[in-house]
């Protein structure tokens, strides 16, 4: 049984009504309980009704935080290779419709120069992004890639289009570190609705490929939602949930991570369904904490800076520095189309000296290749 089976048994209405109508009083039980919650309680905390309760949300999430992963933020930066991508996603700046904007896909030269780059301001841990173009960025492709990075990087993980089984296997033996691929949202008909042309457009493909990431033997993979999509962000992170919980229970050897991107600015931008507030990130971040304590909860760039700060003390572990979205963007200043518009243009340096105000500690790569 794989996971879309799973998700068929649920009617997103259903969950949606469940999670409003959560009364006030059974908030401060779920509070009191130790973690890991249930998803049953995962539903009381991402509700209305915990609005009020924000605040004791927020203080669990920062002592589970501090307790599992000691006072250590991990840092990293994505590379972009290409912005091909023969999808028609209206919420994204490299979908195909832009046409009038310079493409552009790295040679084996200009990866080199970029990873030279990047190293030099310290990263350890970098992650390859590229738009869907099977064509361009193929597996072969992925791998002459990572056969240059992990010259210069103790991790290098990918976010790329979904993979066959076979491919996943090729990458891993070649030294993947992770794979990460957000799902966007898990309802099949708003997926529709965004996804117009092109091989995303297949959502039984994409959600069933952390399993065929998992048979693969790849390590860790991230998991995410794009907050902005629908209207109905809780009942959203709800199935993420769901899906997370599915995928620790059949492949437990694997580690995972989640990220909530929110909508950003980009050529092509979809005006978002729902504006999550902060205070709603907030509590969807804290609550996640409560129901996974061991989970590795990413925050990027999208966010700007003074959101970030406050975040990194909350229940974030992993956060991007220095981020830019347009591929060769760090020594070959090319100018090309970029994915979307980053809110935190602030160096690593910057970064690095807001952790230590907080107390925090930089660590530049995840774990030693070596002991594992």
């Amino acid at each position: 049984m794989s996971f879309l089976s799973v998700l068929n048994q649920y009617a997103w209405e259903e969950i949606h009504r469940e999670i409003q109508s959560v009364y006030p009083w059974a908030v401060p039980r779920v509070l009191r309980k130790d973690p890991p919650i249930s998803l049953q309680d995962l539903k009381v905390l991402l509700s209305p009704a915990c609005r009020p309760y924000l605040p004791e949300l927020v203080y669990r999430s920062q002592q589970i935080t501090r307790q599992r992963f000691g006072d250590t933020i991990h840092l990293f930066i994505p590379i972009y290779l290409s912005n091909e991508c023969h999808n028609i996603c209206t919420y994204c700046g490299f979908s195909l419709t832009n046409r009038s904007i310079r493409r552009i896909t790295l040679t084996p030269k200009q990866i080199e120069a970029e990873a030279r780059a990047v190293r030099q301001m310290g990263f350890e841990h970098v992650l390859i992004v590229t738009g869907e173009a099977w064509t361009v960025v193929h597996p072969e492709y992925l791998r002459q890639a990572l056969r240059i990075l992990k010259k210069y990087f103790v991790h290098v993980s990918v976010e790329v289009q979904p993979l066959q089984e076979e491919h996943y296997r090729m990458l891993r033996s070649e030294g993947l570190h992770a794979v990460v691929l957000y799902q966007e949202t898990y309802s099949q008909e708003v997926y529709r609705q965004y996804h117009l042309k092109g091989r995303k457009r297949n959502f039984a493909f994409r959600i069933e490929t952390p399993e065929r990431a998992g048979r693969a033997g790849i390590r860790k993979f991230g998991l995410g939602i794009l907050l902005g999509l629908t209207e109905e962000w809780q009942t959203d992170s709800w199935f993420l949930a769901l899906h997370l919980d599915y995928l620790r229970r059949h492949f437990w050897r694997m580690f995972f991570s989640v990220a909530f991107p929110r909508l950003r600015p980009a050529e092509g931008f979809a005006t978002p369904a729902k504006v999550v507030s902060d205070l709603e990130y907030v509590q969807l971040l804290s609550a996640f904490r409560l129901f996974d304590p061991d989970l590795e909860i990413v925050l990027s760039t999208r966010e700007r800076p003074q959101f970030r700060d406050f975040l990194f003390t909350v229940g974030v572990t992993t956060i991007s520095a220095g981020s830019r979205t347009e591929p060769g963007a760090y020594a070959l200043h090319t100018h090309a189309l970029r994915q979307f518009e980053i809110a935190d243009n602030r160096s690593p340096q910057e970064i690095i000296r807001v952790l230590q105000q907080k107390n925090l500690q930089p660590v530049w790569k995840d774990w030693e290749p070596a002991l594992v």
